[in-house]
């Protein structure tokens, strides 16, 4: 349905630009007075067809940012589920208006925050797609953070610090305990969100019972100079001449200034096509145009999921670089787990090793997932769900 009136949206403004050619011919005519009353006639019912198409097709648009919603979770008959629970919805969070997703089973089942990747990520309709195992026990709660997906507008991204993920991310956390009158939640964070996960649970650990860590980034500038150098070593194997000349071209990271999302996607996506073809890996890929179209999203919306991916993701990741966990939060106050794909080779494992060697818990574990990547909760989401429902529940 979005990926129709993203056509739609096409023609409109294909439409548009034809009505302004229209109109300026005959601007044009009038002004050289040598155009035939019978030729301008045609030229003002094309632009107001092509006006008309074009207000018609604005309408379909906005009508798609209206109609976003998140499916209903039915039973076996196909009807909505009692007591369950499937909503969008706009909060505001230090006066910053951003949209969550909530999903559940059970609405009076523990809540469960996940935090996307990015930072500019969202994933809404991934996480449906890929761990709706979850919503059996836990209320799922998807929140696009400042300057992604459906919240892309909530901050300027010139405004964005990692404080304001912080201080946004615990107002969410207050709204939630007490929407659900509930003392604690639980978290869970990809990638980017794996930090803020820990940089949340260390500011208020009282408010959540554990975390789940996955894709677990550890110290991003280190991150990026190892991706550079496993991209080299994987491209000279392979004789991969494109990309040896793309890295030699761009240097060793990390990036700044306008072209640091263009930059490191030259070692990124590599290592990442490399992942999605390792036959260790299960399900490896991304879904982007199923997620981005999903019906959680309208056209608006799926044009800033990519400019989230760009645009945020530029302007905001130079300032993690001075993120080091291991030297930074070596002790928390709540169970941490860390589930790690054994493949990884975006967030190296390492890292992750070394990071779980000193931390200091009430409780932690490493959990392998022998055939996954950088995605486990994609790679081996049965597992992964398995997994989850294993450690979160027994932290009640």
């Amino acid at each position: 349905m979005h990926i129709f009136l993203l056509v739609l949206l096409i023609i409109a403004v294909i439409s548009f630009l034809i009505c302004l050619v229209s109109i300026t011919q005959i601007i044009i005519r009038r002004r050289n007075k040598r155009s035939s009353d019978t030729a301008t006639a045609r030229l003002k019912k094309s632009a107001k067809f092509f006006s008309g198409l074009a207000l018609l097709m604005a309408i379909l648009v906005l009508l798609s940012q209206f109609t976003a919603h998140t499916p209903p979770i039915i039973d076996q008959q196909g009807k909505v589920l009692n007591g369950s629970i499937a909503e969008l919805q706009k909060v505001e969070l230090n006066g910053h208006q951003e949209w969550i997703s909530i999903r559940g089973k059970n609405c009076h089942n523990p809540v469960l925050l996940f935090l996307a990747g990015g930072p500019g990520g969202s994933q809404m309709a991934a996480t449906r797609n890929e761990l709706s195992g979850l919503e059996e026990n836990f209320v799922i709660v998807n929140w696009d953070q400042p300057g992604s997906g459906k919240s892309y507008s909530a901050v300027p991204n010139d405004e964005i610090t990692a404080d304001t993920y912080v201080d946004d991310g615990l107002a969410l956390t207050d709204f939630l305990r007490q929407r659900f009158e509930t003392e604690k939640i639980y978290l869970m964070g990809e990638s980017w969100g794996s930090v803020l996960g820990i940089l949340l649970a260390s500011a208020s650990p009282e408010k959540y019972y554990a975390f789940i860590g996955t894709g677990q980034m550890i110290d991003f500038k280190e991150t990026e100079i190892t991706d550079y150098k496993k991209a080299m070593e994987l491209a000279k194997a392979s004789n991969n001449r494109k990309i040896i000349n793309q890295l030699i071209s761009n240097g060793m990271p990390p990036y700044y200034g306008q072209n640091i999302t263009w930059e490191s996607a030259v070692y990124l996506n590599y290592l990442s096509n490399y992942m999605t073809n390792n036959p260790e890996i299960t399900n490896g890929g991304y879904h982007t145009l199923r997620d981005m179209f999903s019906s959680e999203y309208g056209i608006f919306d799926s044009v800033n999921y990519l400019r989230g991916i760009i645009d945020t993701f530029n302007s905001v990741y130079p300032q993690l670089y001075d993120i080091d966990l291991r030297k930074s939060h070596t002790k928390l106050n709540i169970p941490v787990y860390f589930f790690i794909g054994k493949h990884d080779i975006n967030a190296p494992i390492q890292l992750t090793q070394e990071y779980y060697d000193l931390l200091e818990a009430p409780k932690k574990e490493l959990v392998w997932f022998e055939h996954s990547g950088h995605d486990p909760w994609i790679n081996e989401s049965e597992l992964f769900v398995k997994q989850t429902n294993r450690v979160f529940l027994e932290n009640p």
